[in-house]
C-alpha cells in the first residue's frame, strides 16, 4: 500500500510544493498555485487552461466556519480522482486562520486546470466568497459583499456562472438572515432564471437527510433548484478526509468519505447538465449601484449627526427651564455639549483595502465601508468626471482623501459664546427662541436628508437592485 500511495503522489509531484501530514495512514500535500491578486480578488490556479475545454464555474457563499475550505478541497481531490484506498489527500489555499479572519478577508478564484476526464469532462473554476456572520460585524459583511461584487466588473472577472452553492451545516436550523440579500443582490446581477442554479450544500453531514438545515432554507425563503418532491435541491458532504487514520476512527472516516464522495459526484452531474446563467448588469449599472449605495451610507451619518445636535439642543431647552440654571447661563459662558466630527482608525485599513474615501472640504465619508478598490481617491467608483457624487458639496476627487481613518461623530464639552453674545444685541430675543429656531432648521434638514436618501432607494429599485442586498437600510419614519 505504501508503494501505491508513493505512485499517486510522485504523479503530482509537479504541482505540489511540499508535504503538510505524512504518516503511515494518510499523506496530505499542499499543492503548487500560481498566485495573483488584484485589488480584493486573489486568483490560484493549478495547472494551465485549454480554451478548447470545456470549464464550469461554481460560486460558493456561506457563513464564516460553514466549512467552504474543506468543501472546495473534497472538489479537488474528486477531479483529480483521488480514492479512499490511495491514502492521499491534497489541500489548495493558504493555512486556516483563525476563525476571526477564517478565510474572510478576499474573495478567492480557485482554477482547476488538466484533469479533464480524470474523472469529469471539464476543468472547474470555484469562486470562495468572505464569510457572512463574522464576530467582526455588519460593516464586515458589508466590505464582504463589495469584494463579491467587484469580482463582477473586473476586467478578468466572473461573468457567468453554472451553480450558487448555499454552504450550510447540517445541524443549522436558522440561516443568518444577511445571506438572503446575498441571494437577492446575485439574482438581481444574474437574473431571476438563476434560481435554478442555486442549490444547497450541506456539511458536516451524516449522510441522513437534512432536516434542520432544510427547515431553516425553507423559513428564509431563499430561492432555489427543487428535486421531485419540491424540496430544495441538496448535497451531502462530511468534513474530515483530511484526519489521519487510526484503527479506532478508519470505519467512521470510511463512512464519512463515502458521504462526501457520492455527495460530490451527484453535484458534479448536477453542475454537468447546468446551463450557464451570464451576468446581465452592465459595468456602469454596477458603478451606479456602488454611488447609490454609497449615497445612502453619507446620508445616514449625516442624519446621524443631525440626530446628535438635536439631542443636545433638546437637553439644553430643558435645562433652561430651570429658573437656577437659566440665571446661570444668563449671566456666564457655560461649558456645554458640543457635536463635532473626529477621525478614527479604520480596521482593515490600506493593507487590507478597507479603507474610507473622505471629503476634507465637507468633512464627510464619501465611501465607506466598501471601498476595496483603487488606491487613489480618484479611482473610486464613487468619483464621476472627476467630482465625487455622494459628498454634500460634491466636491473634485482632488478635494478627497483615500486613508486608513474615517470620520464619526463625537461630543466634547465647550464654550457657547456665538450665541449669548447674539443675544446681548438682540436682548428680545431669548436664548430659547434662538433653540427654537436652531431645531426648526435641523429637522429641515433632517426631512430633505430622508427624501434625498428615499429618492436613492427608488433609483436602485427601478434598477432593480435592492438596496437591502448591502444592509444600507434607511429609516424614513
Amino acid at each position: 500500500m505504501a508503494t501505491q500511495k508513493n505512485n499517486i503522489s510522485s504523479k503530482y509531484k509537479d504541482i505540489t510544493s511540499r508535504v503538510v501530514i505524512s504518516s503511515r495512514s494518510l499523506a496530505v500535500y499542499q499543492l503548487r498555485t500560481k498566485k495573483e491578486k488584484t485589488g480584493s480578488l486573489t486568483r490560484m490556479t493549478v495547472g494551465e487552461k485549454n480554451p478548447n475545454k470545456t470549464n464550469k464555474t461554481i460560486l460558493l457563499v456561506g457563513e464564516t466556519g460553514a466549512g467552504k475550505s474543506t468543501l472546495i478541497n473534497a472538489l479537488i481531490n474528486y477531479i483529480m480522482g483521488v480514492k479512499w484506498e490511495d491514502k492521499v489527500w491534497f489541500q489548495i489555499g493558504e493555512e486556516k486562520r483563525s476563525q476571526t479572519e477564517s478565510q474572510t478577508s478576499d474573495v478567492i478564484v480557485y482554477e482547476i486546470f488538466g484533469f479533464e476526464n480524470e474523472t469529469l469532462p471539464y476543468s472547474l473554476t470555484i469562486i470562495d466568497t468572505p464569510g457572512f456572520g463574522n464576530i467582526m460585524g455588519n460593516k464586515k459583511d458589508d466590505v464582504s459583499n463589495q469584494k463579491l461584487l467587484d469580482l463582477f466588473w473586473l476586467e478578468g472577472g466572473v461573468h457567468e456562472v453554472h451553480a450558487v452553492g448555499l454552504v450550510t451545516k447540517a445541524s443549522d436550523n436558522r440561516l443568518n438572515d444577511r445571506l438572503f440579500y446575498v441571494f437577492d443582490s446575485m439574482m438581481s446581477l444574474f437574473g431571476k432564471d438563476l434560481e435554478k442554479n442555486i442549490v444547497a450544500l450541506i456539511t458536516h453531514s451524516d449522510g441522513m437527510p437534512p432536516k434542520n438545515a432544510l427547515t431553516a432554507l425553507e423559513h428564509q425563503k431563499i430561492k432555489c433548484a427543487k428535486n421531485e418532491k419540491n424540496q430544495s435541491l441538496y448535497f451531502l458532504f462530511n468534513n474530515q478526509q483530511n484526519k489521519e487514520r487510526t484503527d479506532e476512527n478508519e470505519f467512521g472516516l470510511e463512512t464519512a468519505w463515502r458521504v462526501t464522495e457520492r455527495g460530490v459526484r451527484q453535484f458534479t452531474a448536477f453542475l454537468e447538465e447546468s446551463e450557464a446563467q451570464k451576468l446581465e448588469t452592465t459595468s456602469e449599472d454596477l458603478n451606479e449601484r456602488i454611488r447609490l449605495t454609497a449615497c445612502i451610507h453619507n446620508l445616514q451619518e449625516r442624519i446621524k449627526f443631525i440626530e446628535v445636535k438635536q439631542r443636545e439642543i433638546k437637553n439644553t431647552q430643558e435645562a433652561l427651564k430651570k429658573p437656577e440654571e437659566r440665571k446661570m447661563i444668563e449671566e456666564f459662558t457655560p461649558r456645554v455639549a458640543e457635536v463635532f466630527k473626529h477621525k478614527e482608525p479604520v480596521r482593515g485599513g490600506m493593507c487590507g483595502l478597507e479603507a474610507a474615501v473622505c471629503c476634507t472640504v465637507c468633512k464627510e465619508n464619501c465611501h465607506y465601508p466598501g471601498c476595496t478598490l483603487g488606491w487613489k481617491p480618484e479611482n473610486c467608483k464613487v468619483m464621476k468626471d472627476g467630482h465625487c457624487t455622494v459628498c454634500t458639496k460634491k466636491c473634485p476627487a482632488l478635494d478627497h482623501v483615500r486613508e486608513n481613518s474615517r470620520y464619526v461623530t463625537r461630543l466634547r464639552n465647550a464654550k457657547k459664546k456665538r450665541l449669548f453674545e447674539f443675544n446681548k444685541t438682540e436682548p428680545e430675543v431669548s436664548i430659547l427662541i434662538n433653540l427654537g429656531k436652531e431645531m426648526n432648521k435641523l429637522t429641515a434638514e433632517k426631512l430633505q436628508l430622508l427624501d434625498e436618501a428615499y429618492q436613492h432607494v427608488v433609483r436602485l429599485d427601478q434598477m432593480d437592485l435592492n438596496v437591502n442586498s448591502v444592509n444600507t437600510s434607511v429609516h424614513l419614519d
